[in-house]
């Protein structure tokens, strides 16, 4: 079973193309890594995988081990030093673009074919132990990838029974080891004709009985990279007015920050000069010399996403308990 070394599942979903949902996956990622969660990213989108692309590791290859795949690392776990430097998770990533021949290869594959990888994704990836969450990237729609995960993440969850085991005192105790689909979270932009396919999506989780977690309003306005000042680009509010009339948790909105993408491009620039502090020279760039989850701290957008993060593992240890 591959997934037996994770405690919770939770689908990054939406109905609507180009919203962002490989940015939220990956924010969400480093955010709950640096909360010290041990994270890992599945990108289950097979035909357009962008999770390679933002982590820059287009280059790496899955590792082929005894009983499995073994994910690609993206930085290791670190011990709390002080109060000033807490501990930080482990996060791996997975991808079929890890498994193509080169960056521009075509995935030209029909629904079968489709659900067969969905299946050895979740059979066949041994993520590392005590994995604390594992974040499924999805494709647009409610398409083949997303019935076959939900379908197989069911089935893992109804087929393995809890295990007995024994403590110091000669009791049997009763320890579920099933991996929780703890949830789903969707994300949308505030146009009408976003939110109107992202409705979809929410019936989708509610016919499959995947909870969903919230609502995430992506590229809701644009953030000055000189004041921080955030304008409304498109139209304001209408993932808050979709998730407060399907009566589901909103968990806020995200503004457009050129800062980000800067990041996940390599560029130089202030932000990247302000996470390091180091001057550069010759062929020597901040973005190979610090982690991303590093340099991730002095995004605009952390903060936001750090409180995603809490709000979701919140709510998922209310629910589970552990």
């Amino acid at each position: 079973m591959g997934l037996e070394n994770v405690k919770h599942v939770v689908l990054v979903l939406s109905g609507k193309g180009g919203v962002g949902k490989s940015s939220v996956t990956l924010q969400l990622a480093l955010s709950l890594s640096q909360q010290g969660h041990n994270v890992g990213i599945l990108d289950i989108d097979l035909t357009g995988p962008s999770i390679p692309r933002l982590l820059n590791l287009e280059d790496k290859k899955v590792t082929q081990a005894p009983g499995g795949w073994l994910p690609v690392k993206v930085h290791d776990a670190r011990d709390a030093s002080d109060e000033n430097t807490p501990r930080r998770g482990a996060l791996h990533a997975l991808s079929l673009a890890f498994l193509l021949p080169s960056r521009s290869s075509a995935v030209i594959w029909r629904g079968p074919k489709k659900t067969a990888m969905i299946r050895q994704f979740v059979s066949d990836v041994l993520w590392p132990p005590n994995t604390d969450y594992l974040l499924i990237d999805t494709p647009p729609g409610t398409s083949d990838e997303h019935i076959a995960i939900v379908e197989e993440l069911h089935k893992l969850a109804a087929d393995v029974q809890p295990a007995a085991v024994e403590n110091g005192n000669g009791l049997h105790l009763e320890i579920d080891h099933r991996p929780k689909l703890s949830g789903a979270v969707v994300v949308t932009t505030p146009q009408a004709i976003a939110t109107a396919d992202v409705r979809k999506e929410l019936n989708f989780c509610v016919k499959t009985q995947v909870p969903v977690l919230g609502v995430i309003e992506n590229m809701a306005g644009y953030m000055c990279p000189c004041c921080g000042e955030i304008s409304n680009v498109f139209s304001k509010g209408g993932g808050q007015i979709m998730a407060n009339e399907a009566n589901i948790p909103f968990l806020g909105s995200v503004p457009i920050d050129t800062g980000f993408g800067a990041l996940v491009e390599g560029v130089q620039g202030d932000t990247d000069a302000a996470s390091t502090n180091t001057p550069t020279n010759g062929d020597s760039s901040p973005s190979h010399q610090t982690e991303l989850v590093e340099r991730y701290k002095s995004c605009g957008l952390f903060p936001i996403f750090s409180e995603f993060g809490s709000s979701i593992h919140q709510k998922i240890q209310e629910v589970s308990g552990s």
